[in-house]
């Protein structure tokens, strides 16, 4: 059964996935806004909103070495890759997938950080129902979820880290929102959170 995380709660990945998880997928979904038509009434679906899932892998040193987004879909050591880029939110389902192949991630690699953006600028409030989940991609049996469906003026948010700690990887619901289209400028909020 999968954990809801609240912002800023922590858990260990095997222990709420039964076993070693091997491979995982960060899925990412959302709707667009249902506009508010005169006193309540004639309203429909907004324009769409094309928001944007990033990893972000750092090293010890807190250093980015590498980041997997819609405009490199597979990082360079192959252990990380992006399923591709939706640009309206529309289907059921996640919108969009980066698939981690956690044994393969680089020993120097300690944490990976999951952003999303709205690379179009569009801000929170044309967004509903968005989330990201952790899925043990063996069996797409979900492990962990967070709702990230905080309406507001902000274009970004850091949604999660994943990070190895003695031993084992571990999961960190970030929720911090910012504002940019893509990674880069979240890069001095990413930082405090390493």
């Amino acid at each position: 059964m999968a954990v809801n995380l609240q912002k800023g709660q922590k858990i260990s990945l095997d222990k709420e996935a039964g076993g070693a998880l091997s491979r995982v997928t960060m899925g990412l979904g959302w709707d667009v806004a249902k506009s508010k038509g005169f006193f309540g009434f004639g309203g429909g679906k907004g324009d769409a909103v094309d928001l944007d899932a990033s990893c972000v892998l750092f090293d010890e040193a807190n250093r980015p070495v590498d980041v997997v987004w819609f405009r490199q879909l597979k990082s360079r050591d192959g252990s990380i890759s992006h399923t591709g880029d939706n640009r309206t939110g529309a289907g059921d389902g996640d919108d969009e997938q980066i698939v981690v192949e956690l044994n393969r991630v680089p020993e120097n690699v300690k944490a990976l950080v999951f952003t999303v953006n709205s690379f179009t600028g569009q801000n929170f409030s044309t967004v509903e129902n968005a989330y990201c989940r952790l899925l043990n991609a063996a069996n797409n049996q979900e492990v962990a979820r967070f709702n990230l469906s905080v309406q507001g003026s902000h274009t970004a948010q850091i949604m999660a880290k994943l990070y190895r700690h003695n031993g084992e990887w571990k999961m960190h619901a970030i929720g911090e929102n910012g504002v940019g289209r893509t990674f880069d400028d979240l890069m001095p909020q990413i930082v405090p959170h390493l």
